[in-house]
């Protein structure tokens, strides 16, 4: 039996994968978590809470892009909708990283 959090955690590497094949190439460059809640308060440019960020490399760190649990939970409807939630911040943050436009690590 697993925890909610690790179904989560699950979902978030098989939507990574799923991104990582689109882009058609590994991303091992780029580290990615999974985290309950955002650790500080919104950015100036941020709406409402975060669900996923985005923490550019410096020096020898990688790029790091963090998934947020709980927010993500709390908008989606059914696993169909978190699974697809999911998938859209990872594509959003991926893209981000990796210099695209997030529709183009889609379906």
């Amino acid at each position: 039996m697993r925890t909610r959090a690790e179904e989560f955690d699950e979902t978030v590497l098989s939507a990574l994968e799923r991104v990582e094949h689109r882009l058609g190439r590994p991303l091992d460059m780029l580290e990615v978590a999974v985290e309950d809640v955002p650790t500080h308060d919104p950015a100036p440019w941020e709406s409402d809470v975060a669900l996923g960020r985005t923490f550019p490399g410096t020096g020898k760190a990688t790029p790091r892009v963090v998934i947020y649990r709980r927010p993500i939970e709390a908008r989606a409807v059914g696993e169909d909708e978190l699974a697809d939630l999911i998938e859209q911040i990872v594509a959003e943050q991926v893209a981000g990283v990796v210099g695209i436009h997030p529709d183009d690590l889609q379906d």
